[in-house]
């Protein structure tokens, strides 16, 4: 037998039902701010990658499934939205025109690291992001926008860190002294002695719980900032006066493009790796990328951490209706009566196996099935149905030309006494 791929997970039903609440959720509220959907192909040239995200990144350097094409091109799966969001708008010319370019996109990622709970080869996310706008109500939207998502979704109480990565002028002194407080001190992981020499940032990204003891008396950014940045920084924070926001002066991003506004929102029962959504403004990446200087803003939220922490209430389709034929002329009826009833908007089913009453309402019943149609060939001559309710067991016989109403208004009081066609996560209806 082949297995799946380790690190690669399998969504079934019904848990793919889930899923799809979250993304119709998300999809309603970024229309609610005016973001459209962008769809992205998932292989990119690995250029794209290796000048937005950094070469001394763990993504580029470890993390990144990279190969040749059969024309000898280096290409990758995209392991972030955010780049290839940024190439699609250059390369199509979205960027004309007034105000904000908002869009979103949702899907798979990779990125070959070890696989562990809520982390995978493959995973997927969330993603939002805007270009046009150094506002810093635009960073205080953006940030709205994920926890009114997140607390739609029946997430609950989050913890929303918030820091200031400066520009590059700010930077610049604050790399040299974090660089030289880094060289004195010892005992950093592996990771940590590489990335010290090469970009000593991505240190203060460490999850090792040794090299964040020794990151305590390590300078902060938000001593650096200049008074734009400063200005900028106390700007955002006074938008977001009325949510629950924690500093988190050393909090940064694992991507190199990132500038200004960082944050992230966290879970503590995902254990150390426990941001479900993070992002920032990467002012320079269009630039870098052959565009204008123009600033833009994101984040992301990790779907599989998310599902791991969303209340696992049920979701439950549309109410079904099966149709149970007993011989050859019936079924074939029941076969043209079931293209009728999904033509009308009705989901319904019916088994292709010549199986016994017994053993087709044995499967309607498994099937989770609201009302079951039976017809045999006495009810063929008659022109009649039976229609049973599978709730209250009662059953009925009806002139065949009067099922579709009065399965419309069956099923109208099975959704007002159910979830009917909307999913509910976590007490909020999406």
């Amino acid at each position: 037998m082949i297995t799946a791929i380790r690190g690669m997970k399998d969504i079934l039903p019904p848990e793919t039902r889930r899923w799809q609440a979250v993304e119709q959720t998300a999809r309603e509220v970024f229309a609610l701010y005016g973001y459209q959907e962008i769809r992205l192909p998932l292989l990119e040239r690995t250029e794209l990658f290796a000048r937005s995200i950094g070469q001394e990144t763990d993504i580029v350097a470890k993390e990144m499934y990279t190969f040749l094409d059969r024309r000898g091109e280096s290409v990758t799966l995209r392991p972030e939205a955010t780049a290839q969001v940024v190439r699609a708008v250059l390369e199509n010319r979205l960027l004309h025109g007034a105000g904000v370019k908002k869009y979103y996109t949702l899907g798979p990622m990779f990125r070959y690291e070890r696989p562990q709970k809520g982390r995978y080869r493959q995973f997927h996310q969330i993603n939002c992001e805007a270009l046009g706008s150094d506002a810093p109500e635009l960073d205080a939207e953006v940030i709205l926008l994920l926890l009114e998502l997140l607390q739609r979704l029946g997430l609950g109480q989050v913890r929303l860190l918030l820091n200031s990565l400066g520009c590059p002028a700010c930077q610049q002194e604050f790399r040299a002294r974090l660089a030289l407080y880094l060289r004195q001190q010892t005992g950093w992981c592996h990771d940590c002695q590489r990335r010290r020499d090469t970009n000593p940032l991505r240190v203060l990204d460490c999850k090792s719980q040794h090299c964040r003891e020794l990151l305590a008396g390590a300078p902060v950014m938000l001593d650096f900032l200049c008074p734009a940045c400063k200005q900028h920084y106390s700007r955002v924070k006074a938008l977001l006066a009325a949510q629950t926001l924690e500093e988190a002066p050393r909090l940064v991003r694992g991507l190199d493009y990132y500038t200004r506004t960082t944050f992230e929102v966290v879970a503590t029962s995902l254990g150390a790796q426990d941001a479900v959504a993070g992002g920032g403004r990467y002012n320079g990446l269009v630039k870098e990328l052959g565009g204008p200087d123009l600033p833009g803003l994101g984040f992301a939220i990790g779907q599989e951490r998310l599902m791991e922490l969303l209340p696992n209430k049920e979701t439950k389709s549309s109410p079904l209706v099966f149709l149970v034929a007993l011989g050859t002329q019936p079924r074939e009826r029941a076969f043209r009566l079931l293209q009728q009833l999904r033509q009308a908007g009705l989901a319904s089913d019916m088994d292709f196996e010549e199986r016994s009453l017994k053993a087709q309402m044995s499967l309607a019943h498994r099937r989770g099935a609201a009302l079951v149609v039976i017809m045999g060939e006495r009810e063929l001559e008659t022109d009649e149905v039976i229609l049973r309710d599978m709730t209250t067991s009662r059953q009925q016989t009806i002139p065949t030309d009067c099922l579709l109403p009065r399965l419309a208004e069956q099923l109208a009081g099975c959704q007002s006494n159910s979830f009917g066609n909307t999913a509910i996560i976590g007490g909020v209806t999406g």
